[in-house]
């Protein structure tokens, strides 16, 4: 069964469920993975040191696959920001056809994609951001409500209410993002109106993503309770895995500490220590209250297709057996 939706139709893809980009997660075995098996995979374009590493990794991503591949791209303030321009010129010379974009508005890389033929899924925390992107010409927009790992915003509005008030305000496909990682939740989602699913900490606990068998182990175990919300008095709040770094940044948060205070313990590069290395507590990363629902670790083909033959019964039987 394929389940046919807005997002299906316009994003050329067979089931409605995305493998958002995720850093140092989304590369070329994961996306092309989700993408083989019905899905839209995504490779984190920011994962690659350079526009040239990340030709590379798209080029080693059709390698595997012919099906659609997207390709993430998230702008956030730096001190030293990447070539944003030159990762988009190496997207569109790749031939890619789908872009997720995250972060600041990508209203100047529009026009670009657009020439290109370039489908754009931007990724959004409030409804008034998504009617933003909307208004500026997106295709699609990927609604996270605040169960999410990584940034949620600073609403505190969770996916029960955020994603039926987002299908209901826009006129553009909506996918549904964070707290989802199975049947039940791809159900409960086209239930309350959004056009499909974006499925992050769930994808990276299979067997083609990249990160450590400790941290796919530790995910398994762990239950809903086990993320933390750091950044919160900085006004950038986090949703992160619970563990000894994020336990000691809300404490100096507490305390009154600056991001100056944190930033040493916060670096990027202590976090992908932990996605290869396997030290849980080498660093911070990121885990969503979802993590309460994985119990175990599937390949993409086998999560893809259990979560759309599950749904076809959940819709068939079981709530079509409620209808007196």
């Amino acid at each position: 069964m394929a389940l046919r939706t807005r997002f299906t139709e316009t994003f050329g893809v067979e089931h409605p469920i995305v493998q958002g980009g995720m850093m140092w997660v989304g590369r070329a075995e994961l996306a092309a993975a989700v993408s083989e098996a019905g899905g839209l995979g995504i490779i984190t374009a920011l994962t690659q040191p350079t526009p040239d590493d990340l030709r590379r990794e798209i080029d080693r991503a059709r390698e595997i696959t012919d099906k659609p591949i997207g390709v993430n791209v998230t702008i956030l303030p730096s001190i030293n920001p990447p070539p944003y321009q030159d990762y988009v010129k190496a997207i569109i010379e790749s031939g890619v056809k789908i872009v997720e974009t995250a972060g600041s508005n990508p209203e100047p890389f529009l026009p670009y994609y657009k020439e290109a033929g370039i489908k754009v899924l931007h990724k959004c925390t409030s409804v008034r951001h998504a009617l933003k992107a909307q208004k500026i010409g997106v295709d699609g927009v990927s609604i996270d409500g605040f169960e999410c790992a990584g940034h949620p915003g600073e609403d505190d509005v969770p996916g029960l209410i955020l994603i039926p008030a987002a299908a209901k305000a826009l006129d553009i496909p909506v996918i549904a993002s964070g707290g989802i990682a199975d049947a039940r939740g791809l159900v409960a989602a086209l239930a309350l109106g959004a056009d499909g699913v974006n499925m992050g900490t769930r994808f990276m606990i299979t067997q083609e993503s990249a990160v450590h068998e400790n941290v796919k182990n530790a995910v398994v175990e762990r239950t809903e309770r086990d993320t933390q919300l750091i950044f919160r008095t900085l006004h950038n709040t986090a949703r992160v895995a619970a563990n000894e770094i994020s336990a000691k940044v809300v404490e100096i948060e507490k305390a009154g500490g600056t991001f100056e205070d944190v930033k040493d313990l916060v670096a990027g590069a202590r976090g992908r220590r932990v996605f290869e290395e396997g030290d849980l507590n080498a660093g911070i990363w990121t885990a969503g209250q979802v993590q309460g629902l994985i119990d175990d670790v599937p390949t993409c083909a086998e999560l893809i297709d259990r979560m759309v033959s599950e749904a076809e019964e959940l819709i068939k039987s079981r709530l079509a057996g409620m209808l007196a």
